[in-house]
């Protein structure tokens, strides 16, 4: 099958073109990881494909609005 032809096929099951939902799914897999572990950002970011905390970093703020260890802190704050 070409790619053409799978990413055609994905986004109509799907709804989401294959590499938004990889992003999405990636950055899921972060917010878990990050509410739930004490991993160091760095690695989280690396366990997930990311060259560099930097760029896990920015990929994190742009699809979440927050960084990582923002994230974090307000993942963890009493209630």
């Amino acid at each position: 099958m070409s790619r053409t032809t799978f990413a055609f096929h994905f986004r109509t099951t799907a709804g989401v073109a294959p590499l938004a939902y990889l992003a999405a799914w990636r950055m899921r897999l972060a917010e878990r990881a990050l509410r739930e572990e004490n991993t160091p950002v760095a690695l989280v970011g690396q366990s997930l494909g990311y060259a560099s905390e930097s760029a896990f970093s920015h990929a994190f703020k742009r699809m979440t609005g927050r960084s990582p260890k923002a994230y974090r802190n307000a993942s963890r704050l009493p209630e």
